[in-house]
C-alpha cells in the first residue's frame, strides 16, 4: 500500500505530464508552503492548481478531499482552498481519468463525483461534465 505522499506525488506527476503533453507550460512552486501544486499556463492564462487523488466511495461515485490538513505544533486543522487556487485537478487511479473542478464548484470538506443515478438531480455532481478533454479546463 503506497503512502498518501507517494499517491500525491504520482498524481501530480500524472497532472503535468498530461498538461505538457497538450503543449501547455506548466511550474511547479518552490517549497511546500503554498496551497497550489502547480501553475498552468493554459492559452496566456495562469492557473493555480491543487492536485487531488480521488478513490471510490460508493459503486457509482468517486470522493476526494476540497480542503487541507495541518498539524503545527501539535494543533490540527483544516483549511478550504477558496480564494488560494483557481481549481482541483482531481486524478481517479482505478481509470487514470482527470477530472477538472473550479474551485468556486467545490464544496468544503469532500466532493463526491457521481457516474449513474437512478434519478437526475441539481446537486449531483456528475463525473462526465468535470472530466478532461479536449479543452482546458472543460467547457
Amino acid at each position: 500500500m503506497k503512502n498518501s505522499k507517494r499517491r500525491g506525488d504520482e498524481t501530480e506527476s500524472k497532472v503535468i505530464h498530461e498538461l505538457i503533453t497538450r503543449g501547455y507550460s506548466v511550474s511547479v512552486p518552490f517549497g511546500d508552503n503554498d496551497k497550489y501544486d502547480l501553475i498552468a499556463d493554459i492559452d496566456s492564462q495562469l492557473y493555480r492548481l491543487q492536485c487531488k487523488t480521488a478513490w471510490r466511495n460508493k459503486q457509482e461515485t468517486i470522493r476526494f478531499n476540497t480542503h487541507s490538513q495541518t498539524t503545527n505544533q501539535g494543533e490540527y486543522s483544516e483549511e478550504t482552498y477558496h480564494g488560494e487556487i483557481d481549481a482541483f485537478v482531481v486524478r481517479y487511479p482505478e481509470t487514470e481519468q482527470l477530472y477538472w473542478i473550479d474551485v468556486a464548484d467545490a464544496t468544503d470538506q469532500k466532493m463526491e463525483l457521481r457516474f449513474d443515478a437512478e434519478i437526475d438531480h441539481p446537486s449531483i455532481n456528475w463525473a462526465v461534465d468535470y472530466e478532461l478533454g479536449d479543452s482546458v479546463p472543460p467547457e
